[in-house]
């Protein structure tokens, strides 16, 4: 399976989990360490683009698309378990907690989650302290840049 990723190219390219551990995010508390990337290119630009403007748009992104073998485990969140307001923003404290348990259980080396950005699709959150997790690896990375028609 292929995922992609959107990230700044002013910050190393490895797939670490310690930005997401900083500020914490959707899908994990802050400590928590994983690696968030999107089903499609189209999705990985739509969660970076929600918390930017034209104003605030950086030039220096690049795309990345990760190589996950099939034969990693891929978990699949349930999502009956969530709650009707789990994809708000501010996000709940709720989905947080489901991936910092995901990280601590260490089963699986992926989980798929829904968007909170675009109903029906997927992201994939990657374990970074999974025993798998060093068969996970960055094929491609190119320049992307934003088309400046998405902000008219």
């Amino acid at each position: 399976m292929e995922v992609f990723r959107l990230t700044r190219i002013k910050y190393p390219i490895v797939l670490s989990g310690k930005g997401a551990s900083f500020t914490g995010a959707r899908w994990n508390s802050k400590g928590t360490e994983m690696i968030y990337c999107a089903q499609s290119r189209a999705l990985a630009m739509a969660e970076v683009l929600v918390h930017l403007s034209l104003a605030t748009l950086p030039s220096d992104f690049v795309m990345l698309t990760i190589h996950i073998p099939d034969t990693i485990l891929v978990e699949i969140l349930n999502t009956k378990n969530l709650k009707t307001d789990w994809n708000v923003f501010p996000g709940t404290f709720e989905t947080p907690l489901l991936g910092d348990d995901f990280i601590r259980r260490n089963e699986a080396c992926v989980l798929k989650v829904p968007s909170a950005v675009v109903k029906g699709d997927f992201n994939f959150l990657i374990n970074p302290f999974h025993k798998d997790f060093d068969k996970i690896i960055i094929i491609a990375q190119n320049d992307f840049p934003f088309d400046k028609r998405i902000f008219k």
